[in-house]
């Protein structure tokens, strides 16, 4: 029997209530080879997602008989995908509830269509790398601190281990399921291992030109990395906060 060599093709699950948007975006992403899906309201997009089981979501904020962070809420209660919004709003807080509710990137109308490009395939590569099974390693050592960093492929810092080709984080030798921006922040922090880096930083360099110092946008981040990574969020060993300035890696256990 003759193997098949091609790569499995991703579906792409459009959603935004304009035509003219779904038009661009389809059209781009079949350019690029992707399947495409589209829906035009909350309660389409949701129940096309269910039934469909797309990789990936791109998804607008404002949309008819269901709003998309609703949308993304449902949909993440079921399918482990990339959800990416589309938002042509200001205000931070629909950012900040759209990670609350597990949205893996934000992009601001009017977007450039390469970098949304880029970030769909970034996306789909780390989902498909973190859900490749491994075997689970072990080899932390309990008596003294530990730092490796090789700036090509491997970062790792006592309990914690991120290998940056797979996009995927150990801690304790267990694989830790992140979105794609916690991972940055992650990689970004524990590349500068003990040393404070402040929200400012942070959002200038994870989260790039769509923002502009909204700070209660990297705690939310943080905090959702807290919750996968520390054994007890209230007193967190790995990921520590400098108050009043920034977070940093703890280098000592």
């Amino acid at each position: 029997m003759e193997e098949n060599l091609e790569k499995e093709v991703k579906k792409v699950l459009v959603v935004d209530d304009e035509q003219s948007i779904r038009e661009v975006l389809v059209y781009n992403l079949k350019k690029e080879g992707y399947e495409t899906l589209e829906a035009g309201d909350g309660i389409t997009a949701v129940n096309i997602a269910l039934e469909q089981k797309p990789d990936l979501m791109l998804l607008d904020i404002m949309l008819p008989k269901l709003d998309g962070l609703s949308v993304c809420k449902r949909v993440k209660n079921y399918l482990n995908i990339p959800i990416l919004m589309l938002t042509a709003k200001d205000a931070e807080i629909d950012k900040i509830v759209g990670l609350e509710l597990g949205a893996d990137d934000y992009i601001t109308k009017p977007f450039s269509v390469r970098e949304l490009m880029a970030r769909v395939k970034a996306n789909l590569r780390k989902n498909e790398m973190s859900n490749v099974p491994k075997e689970s390693e072990n080899n932390a050592n309990e008596s003294e601190p530990e730092i490796e960093i090789d700036n090509d492929s491997r970062i790792k810092v006592n309990d914690l281990e991120l290998d940056l080709e797979k996009f995927e984080v150990k801690v304790r030798g267990e694989i830790i399921d992140l979105t794609l921006r916690e991972f940055e922040v992650l990689k970004f922090l524990a590349s500068q291992p003990g040393q404070v880096i402040t929200r400012e930083t942070l959002l200038e360099k994870v989260w790039g030109y769509e923002y502009f110092g909204d700070i209660r946008t990297v705690d939310v981040t943080v905090r959702r990395i807290r919750e996968k990574i520390e054994k007890d969020t209230s007193a967190p060993k790995i990921l520590i906060t400098k108050r009043g300035v920034g977070y940093y890696i703890a280098t000592k256990k």
